[in-house]
């Protein structure tokens, strides 16, 4: 699958977590550029006006409360994901006030940190048509025209279930908890139950069955769900 080289800044002082947002970034055939503190970052930003920036709040110089002002100042519509180690929720609401698109809290699953990415970037039509449909050995999993085949066979579902299906095959052989599945597909505000994942996996399982496709969703008992080949069950 190509992506378009977009470039992404990543404004973090911890050079671990630095080092593992690029080489997710890179391994998506994105730009990156990386800074260690606020002062940097802002530089950056304005010699390389970045496609999507990762904001760190905890920085050295400038804080990213402050970068974030001051960066939409600047620029109103690109992507800004902050990071922190801060699970508050008035820290989240103050994050998303001042003009940030999602707030990840660390440690976090990388996987999860490209979903959110890729959310945003959507939404932002960042993303080109073919970054919205999932090809592996068959299945075809197609979020634009809402529709999925498993070879010449139709796989009809309603929006939900080909979310939730689309998700899981863009990681296949990745094993996700209920939890992780929930918020990803039905959102971090849903207070309904989560055994609506449960419904809703062995309903696309028996779709999949049915269409003879060669992948299936495996229950990870006491973890959550796996998205992988029929013959590596």
């Amino acid at each position: 699958m190509k992506h378009k080289a977009l470039s992404v800044l990543i404004i973090e002082d911890d050079p671990h977590i630095a080092e593992l947002i690029q080489l997710y970034m890179e391994k998506l055939g994105y730009l990156t550029q990386v800074a260690y503190d606020g002062e940097a970052g802002l530089e950056s930003y304005y010699e390389t006006y970045p496609d999507f920036i990762f904001l760190d709040i905890m920085l050295p110089k400038i804080d990213g409360w402050e970068l974030c002002q001051e960066i939409r100042w600047d620029n109103k519509k690109i992507p800004i994901i902050m990071l922190t180690g801060k699970g508050e929720s008035q820290d989240k609401i103050k994050g998303l006030d001042i003009g940030a698109d999602d707030y990840v809290v660390k440690p976090f699953d990388p996987n999860e940190l490209v979903a959110r990415m890729k959310a945003v970037m959507r939404r932002a039509d960042l993303l080109n048509d073919e970054d919205q449909v999932v090809s592996l050995l068959g299945l075809v999993v197609d979020k634009k025209e809402y529709k999925a085949a498993a070879g010449d066979k139709e796989i009809t579902m309603p929006p939900k279930e080909l979310d939730l299906l689309y998700y899981l095959a863009s990681y296949p052989n990745q094993v996700f908890t209920r939890q992780q599945l929930l918020d990803q597909i039905w959102g971090y505000a849903f207070e309904g139950d989560p055994r609506t994942i449960d419904v809703h996996i062995k309903r696309i399982r028996e779709k999949l069955t049915e269409a003879d496709a060669k992948w299936t969703i495996k229950t990870i008992r006491g973890v959550g769900y796996k998205f992988l080949e029929k013959e590596h069950e």
